[in-house]
């Protein structure tokens, strides 16, 4: 084969043809480190290891392409998870892996199972694994970016595609077509801003198999329409220079016909045909069947059997003509006809997906590629053809060290006292709009997000004060009408995004937004705001971003059966447990507005850092008087109540010979205070704790109990051992959230909380059903007292 100037590269570079020889070598490597887990490496346990040697070589030949022909430092590429191993060979082939790494795939401490920006040693662009996250996150990716380089400046240094389509790089997907299955693939297809994002080049590994068996139905066509009507450019490669040779003699046309109308299932049985069986098999019962058969009878065996599995996702030629022929003015779909398996023994075996290599067959495979199986893991040698191809490549995709993160200091405390009647709801916007006047540093790098409900969940002011992001000017054409209270203004320096009613694309956002500070050194603080009820649809894509790097706030407001009105479709209760649970997460649900300023800034003073943490608040729609706070007007005890309400909590109400706690935690304050006074009234004296974190008490709980490093000492000023008291506890939400408490100072306990779908009605009718009403709370502390 002749040398190839890619279309999109210096014109000036010729890039001599050793893919195929790499290629093979990625085959083995990739192979082998599967094998060496399950078949070499001792298994004391003999629990599975596992390892997905056929979805590794369905995509050696396009990742070979993409890595030593395409790709330049700027780009991004998300590998499908299956496929790791063949990100570590190229790794290990381009001097980015250690070879002792090779023999640890799936052992502690070593490879990943599924490709981890976090956890693998070599470069991994997106942290895949769960099906459909990895392939959309490109996409946000692409936004982040945009994002970064319109308020920050450049990312990379230039590039040739940088100078011509005007963005950094472009951002690649490696798509299994099973994973299309995924609806969250298609949310984030269609959103309307993702067309005029360019440099989004997805490329779909179509081997027509998922996990279980070969896909009935997957069809290309159907795929290129679906593609095609959400305005992306699409590539289909079906068939390399073998089939493409067969198609341009005596009756070719019948035969393409013939592949192109055959079930998935008929056409992956001729792959494990003879080729005695394909002679047969091959023409079908049409009426273009004898002039297939004509046309096959002649050839070769070993050509007929490598010509029906000669797929465009195999053929270094088709994949170069796809990639010139992208557009990079829109998204672009690359559709490759492949062979899961190809290159080895199981190929297109329906049941191949985790099948290994026997030693048989491992060996077999080692003689075809001319390979010891005894010495698996030789390189190419720097003076050979495929050895420079190797150390040029690592060159040209070599990048700069990432600056360090410097994010801008963010205040403790805005100094104001909230008055009035007010919500936790409300106070956030109040906070953000707070901030641009005394932090505008800090304020130029929040970037909030949200499905559709900016105005519901008082954002208004600002939206109307920041902008909404677009990746090009749109024109706001209610701006001049005086009873628009809302301004929509969209450019690219907009602070705020919005993605349609869909709650997976937003925390895929804020992952990518969240983990700009490790990709180029520059921190954002993304303000991600959702109905809490829909937070549970979220919480695993979130959480993978947070796995991944990703630093944000998540707000889920209004929250719990607080939400009368809206029925128990829409009354969260399990989502305050989610800070007891989710890793590197910090969890509040304030109960009043000055406690959302001290947690929100808080939370925002986290993020942007290799130490950081995400948050989530649950916010409330429920109006609170204000002075119920009873905040400090003492400079330092102020202060000290900032410190308690960022720790965990605080109390509220203190008195001299309480015989009970009443520990409540956001809305349910108000009961908590009202039951007290009913108490007193009747002479059971009664503390009253105001929780506004119960992930953080718990941390620092277990930490006083030897099982972690965090501080313990709002243990000790919140429920200090002299003031044990038998405990109620109460909260808008499962009760098992604040059950912990009691095991602090070992006192007896009762846990009040929402166990039930909730029941559409007034505030009072809902509380009253759930048992977390201030009667509920006086009856509980009585019968935990033995009054």
């Amino acid at each position: 084969m002749n040398s190839i100037v890619p279309a999109d590269r210096d014109s000036s570079r010729v890039v001599p043809d050793h893919l195929q020889e790499i290629a093979e070598k990625v085959l083995w490597l990739s192979t082998s480190i599967i094998h060496h887990a399950n078949r070499v490496r001792p298994n004391p346990s003999g629990l599975k290891v596992g390892g997905h040697q056929a979805s590794c070589a369905s995509l050696v030949t396009i990742m070979t392409s993409l890595w030593f022909e395409q790709l330049e430092s700027a780009d991004r590429v998300s590998v499908k998870p299956h496929a790791s191993p063949v990100l570590h060979a190229i790794n290990y082939l381009l001097g980015e892996l250690d070879e002792h790494y090779l023999t640890t795939l799936r052992s502690f401490g070593g490879l990943q199972s599924y490709p981890s920006r976090s956890k693998d040693p070599d470069p991994v662009d997106y942290s895949t694994g769960s099906v459909g996250i990895g392939a959309t996150a490109p996409i946000w990716g692409a936004v982040s970016r945009r994002y970064v380089e319109a308020s920050f400046g450049a990312t990379d240094s230039s590039s040739a595609r940088e100078r011509a389509g005007g963005f950094s790089g472009r951002q690649y997907s490696l798509v299994g077509d099973a994973e299309l299955d995924e609806g969250a693939v298609w949310e984030a297809v269609i959103d309307p801003g993702i067309t005029e994002l360019g440099e989004i080049v997805w490329i779909v590994d179509l081997n027509r198999q998922s996990l279980d068996r070969v896909v009935p139905n997957i069809a290309a066509r159907r795929l290129e329409k679906m593609f095609d009507a959400a305005g992306w450019q699409v590539i289909t490669v079906r068939f390399g220079r073998l089939l493409e040779d067969l198609f341009a003699r005596p009756g070719g046309d019948a035969l393409r016909r013939r592949i192109l109308d055959m079930p998935n299932p008929e056409y992956q049985r001729l792959l494990r045909c003879t080729a005695a069986q394909v002679r047969d098999r091959l023409p079908g019962e049409g009426p273009e069947a004898a002039a297939i058969a004509e046309l096959i009878v002649d050839l070769d065996d070993t050509v007929l059997t490598e010509s029906i599995r000669n797929l465009g996702g195999h053929d270094l030629s088709a994949l170069r003509q796809a990639y010139a022929q992208i557009e990079d003015t829109r998204p672009t779909v690359i559709i490759a006809y492949t062979v899961k398996g190809f290159g080895l023994p199981t190929q297109g075996h329906p049941q191949n997906h985790s099948s290994l290599l026997t030693v048989e067959e491992y060996n077999a495979l080692a003689q075809s590629l001319g390979t010891d199986p005894n010495n698996p893991w030789t390189r190419f040698s720097a003076e050979s053809g495929p050895g420079r191809e190797c150390i040029e490549t690592a060159d040209r995709l070599r990048r700069a060290r990432v600056p360090d993160s410097n994010p801008p200091p963010v205040p403790a405390d805005i100094g104001r006292t909230p008055k009035g009647t007010a919500t936790t709801q409300a106070a956030l916007g109040r906070v953000l709009l707070d901030l641009t006047r005394e932090a505008p540093d800090a304020a130029a790098r929040v970037v909030t997000v949200s499905p559709d409900v900016s105005s519901t969940t008082n954002l208004g002011g600002w939206v109307n004060k920041v902008g909404v992001w677009s990746a090009t000017e749109r024109r706001d054409w209610f701006e001049d009408d005086a009873e628009t209270i809302m301004h929509w203004r969209e450019d690219p320096t907009g602070q705020h995004m919005e993605l349609g009613i869909a709650e997976t694309n937003l925390v895929g956002l804020m992952g990518e937004l969240g983990a700009t500070w490790s990709r180029w050194g520059q921190p954002l603080f993304p303000i991600g705001v959702m109905y809490d009820p829909f937070v549970e649809r979220a919480l695993e894509p979130w959480s993978y971003g947070i796995y991944a790097g990703g630093q944000s706030i998540l707000v889920g407001t209004p929250s719990g059966v607080t939400l009368a009105a809206e029925g128990g479709a829409h009354q969260s209760i399990k989502t305050p447990s989610i800070g007891l649970e989710q890793p590197e997460c910090i969890t509040y649900e304030p109960a009043f507005a000055i406690d959302v300023e001290w947690t929100l800034l808080a939370s925002i003073g986290r993020l942007g850092r290799p130490d950081g943490t995400s948050a989530y608040l649950r916010l409330s729609t429920r109006p609170v008087d204000q002075s119920l706070a009873d905040v400090p007007t003492d400079r330092a005890a102020r202060e000290r109540r900032r410190r308690q309400v960022v720790a965990g909590g605080y109390p509220l109400v203190r008195r001299e010979s309480a015989v009970v706690t009443i520990a409540a935690m956001g809305a349910l304050v108000t009961e908590a205070l009202a039951a007290a006074e009913r108490l007193e009234h009747i002479g059971v004296a009664a503390d009253v704790l105001c929780i506004t974190s119960p992930g953080q008490l718990y941390r620092a709980l277990r930490a006083r109990q030897g099982h972690a490093s965090d501080d313990t000492w709002i243990l000790d000023q919140l429920l200090p051992a002299d003031r044990a008291t038998p405990m109620v506890t109460v909260l808008d939400g499962h009760p098992h959230t604040l059950a912990f408490l009691s095991t602090v100072n070992r006192v007896a306990s009762t846990s009040l909380g929402v166990s039930n779908f909730g029941q559409v009605g007034s505030l009072d009718e809902v509380y009253k059903y759930h048992r977390i009403d201030a009667d509920s709370i006086v009856g509980a502390a009585l019968d935990v007292t033995g009054k």
